[in-house]
């Protein structure tokens, strides 16, 4: 079996942000919608990590996460194509912003029609060629 931690990698992690968040908004996203690939994926973290003293940390993802932005309809348009391509995703709505909590979150998901969903982020783990094609249009973060 191959190691999914070991470059080359067959897959890649991917966020989508819109190009129109002030900074602390898209950190925030970014890291709410890459806990969500997490979840998804456990098979994706690595082993803890320990300093030379012995003291432990948190593992992390054992692969780069690659951070693109672009406009609200390039969002959008990545957003349709992963859904037609059946990838899973993550999503961040702007809604998401006003809500205090988890729960709150996903009723402010759930009470909008995927169409109109004013989305703000997201994120995926696919096939690298697969990946390239939903976000096709944007670019990568600065």
């Amino acid at each position: 079996m191959r190691d999914l931690l070991t470059p080359p990698f067959d897959t890649k992690i991917a966020v989508l942000v819109r190009d129109d968040l002030e900074a602390w908004q898209r950190l925030n996203v970014t890291a709410f919608l890459v806990s969500g690939v997490t979840a998804a994926h456990p098979e994706l973290v690595g082993d803890a990590y320990a300093d030379a003293d012995g003291q432990t940390y948190l593992p992390l993802l054992g692969r780069p996460v690659l951070v693109f932005e672009g406009d609200a309809a390039t969002v959008t348009t990545a957003h349709g194509r992963a859904l037609r391509r059946g990838t899973a995703l993550a999503v961040y709505t702007k809604d998401m912003f006003a809500t205090g909590h988890d729960a709150d979150n996903r009723g402010a998901v759930a009470r909008v029609a995927t169409t109109d969903l004013d989305l703000v982020g997201l994120a995926l783990h696919a096939p690298k060629n697969a990946v390239d094609r939903i976000l096709k249009g944007a670019r990568l973060h600065p």
